[in-house]
């Protein structure tokens, strides 16, 4: 095991793990048709020959460079390469505007870029040349640069080319970065307004890798595969993807995207893999429905396996003898099926950037599919808890990870503590000091620790609603049931400082595509938003809900969206977590009508 508190920062931990690992295979991506690898001492090689480009173009040490690539190969090599030539990386989302990128580089002073695609490059490139200071760009499929636009235009190559003229000791640069030093900054998602920039150091990363090591060591690390799927922009899979798993000299595979992530799994068979919330929720339904579709002696053997699996977890002694024979057999013939499908060699799947909803930490469990839920914040780079797997409590997030400390606060919020919190907001000092109270980070969620010492998360303190009546109310729980009846994808509640909740639903797919074929009308949601036959669907799924809930917490009406939540329409995170403000923002006028 590698000393995490002893390692000074990230890149030269990175590049004593190329030197370590020769030969092996590093990092797969798919060209074409076929996956190729690059080898851990091409890794190595190709961060040093690019941190020299980059010293080439005149980054100085503890200046910042935005990164705007997807998941593939050069956006690891390009975070360590900026790392090791002393500079801090300033990663972006692919799906950012070029309003979006003017802030990030802006906030961050970036001195320049590196893009992948010509689309992402361009986008880059128009706010790089709005951002004074920023002096190139360098991308793998550059755009054409405009004649003395005051922003260096080159090539990835032409950059490893600069690279290859110089002879400054990267090794030497990265040795002298101190943990207490700025690794990158992140900015936060942008779920309630204007992203700010997280600064996390090289130590508060390395705190979550010992963290995330003392997790999983009891499942034998040697050898894993990685699925890199999640954007590596965010906090979630920067610190999991681009530091944990080199760290353990993990092969990190790159999926395509979420659209081939059923096929990719299926061909990198991962042992680990982190997901948010969506995801699970998404192949839940997927399943569910598949299942409900076939019907029969099928579903008959689907319930059993759930209610065996459910029952085992709960208390692996309370099988009968008769009941243990059924669950082996369901272990063949539903939940193998179901692991096939994963890659068959999973050995966890991990749940953060919101809360998992526990009846679909159930559902995967019973499943045979060790799913782990934990917690945490880009301002706790982002690891604060997880299960372990020798007690997996699913209505938790665990218990505090290594050299981290969790209280409540008297009104709820948890308060973290220790070295993986950020070293501030960028830029931002009075945030700062009302984030960061005497040593400790107020969250502004809002949970308990159990009597097992793990925590419970209910929701967010800035997110809870106050109704007219007094009541405080959870909305994101409340989603979350609405969210697993098979006529409702989405949903966002609504009613602070209202007499009752009101919400705003997207249906399932198969719901609209049933409404469109009663009605005559093509399956778009934006034609079928009035239609009788799909609110009386979606109704009935609501009545389901409220039949669980406290009159207060009770949805009384709704509007059925016009298009999907998503990243595309900026109705999502890139993390898949909803905008509520945006949400309100678009629907407001028809939510305030269904008060009268």
């Amino acid at each position: 095991m590698i000393d995490y508190r002893a390692t000074r920062n990230l890149p030269r931990m990175l590049l004593d793990r190329c030197d370590a690992e020769g030969d092996r295979p590093a990092l797969w991506a798919k060209r074409g048709a076929a996956w190729s690898s690059l080898s851990w001492r091409e890794f190595g090689a190709q961060v040093r020959l690019l941190a020299r480009g980059l010293i080439a173009l005149g980054v100085k040490p503890g200046e910042r460079v935005a990164l705007v690539a997807e998941n593939r190969p050069e956006w690891l090599i390009a975070d360590h390469a900026i790392m090791a030539a002393g500079a801090i990386t300033v990663p972006a989302y692919t799906t950012n505007t070029v309003d979006d990128h003017r802030h990030v580089f802006a906030n961050a002073g970036v001195a320049g870029a590196i893009c992948s695609t010509r689309a992402l490059a361009e986008r880059a490139l128009a706010a790089a040349l709005q951002t004074p200071g920023c002096g190139f760009l360098v991308a793998i499929d550059p755009p054409k640069p405009a004649q003395d636009q005051g922003v260096r235009v080159l090539g990835w190559t032409d950059a490893m080319a600069l690279g290859a003229t110089r002879g400054d000791d990267v090794d030497a640069i990265a040795g002298g970065l101190a943990r207490e030093d700025v690794a990158c900054i992140i900015h936060t998602s942008g779920t309630g307004g204007v992203p700010k920039g997280v600064a996390l150091s090289h130590g508060a990363i390395l705190t979550n890798c010992l963290g995330a090591w003392d997790v999983l060591k009891t499942l034998g690390i040697e050898r894993e595969t990685y699925l890199s799927f999640l954007p590596l922009s965010h906090s979630y899979e920067h610190t999991v993807c681009a530091a944990f798993m080199p760290s353990i000299g993990a092969e990190i595979w790159f999926a395509e995207g979420t659209d081939k992530l059923g096929s990719n799994m299926v061909e990198a068979k991962p042992t680990i893999m982190t997901a948010v919330p969506r995801l699970y929720e998404t192949m839940h339904g997927r399943i569910a429905h598949q299942v409900a579709r076939e019907g029969g002696f099928k579903a008959k053997l689907f319930a059993k396996t759930l209610a065996l699996g459910a029952k085992r977890h709960r208390d692996p002694r309370s099988l009968g003898p008769a009941e243990r024979i059924v669950d082996f057999a369901c272990d063949r013939l539903v939940r193998s099926k179901i692991r096939a499908r994963f890659g068959g060699r999973l050995k966890a799947l991990v749940s953060g950037g919101a809360p998992l909803n526990a009846d679909i930490g159930l559902f995967f469990t019973a499943l045979g599919l060790r799913l782990l839920q934990g917690y945490g914040q880009t301002e706790t780079a982002p690891l604060v808890s997880c299960n372990v797997p020798a007690r997996i409590k699913l209505d938790t997030v665990g218990p505090p990870c290594t050299d981290v400390e969790v209280r409540i606060a008297e009104d709820g919020e948890i308060l973290v503590r220790g070295p993986n919190l950020m070293t501030g907001y960028w830029n931002d000092p009075a945030a700062t000091a009302a984030t960061i109270r005497d040593g400790w980070l107020h969250t502004g969620d809002v949970g308990r620790i159990d009597g097992d010492g793990c925590i419970a998360i209910t929701d967010r303190k800035k997110d809870f609603i106050k109704n007219s009546g007094g009541d405080m109310i959870a909305p994101s729980r409340i989603e979350g049931l609405l969210a697993l009846q098979p006529e409702i994808a989405q949903a966002m509640v609504h009613g602070d400082r209202r007499p009752h909740l009101v919400a705003v639903i997207v249906p399932r797919e198969e719901a609209i595509a049933a409404a469109a074929q009663a009605a005559g009308k093509p399956a778009d949601l934006a034609a079928l938003a009035d239609d009788p036959g799909l609110r009386a669907a979606v109704e009935k799924a609501i009545e389901r809900v409220n039949r669980e809930l406290a009159a207060p917490e009770r949805v009384r009406r709704f509007i059925l969206a016009r298009e999907a939540f998503s990243v595309a329409n900026d109705l999502m995170t890139p993390t898949m977590k909803i905008k509520r403000h945006r949400i309100r923002a678009l629907c407001g006028e028809r939510l305030d009508a269904l008060y009268g």
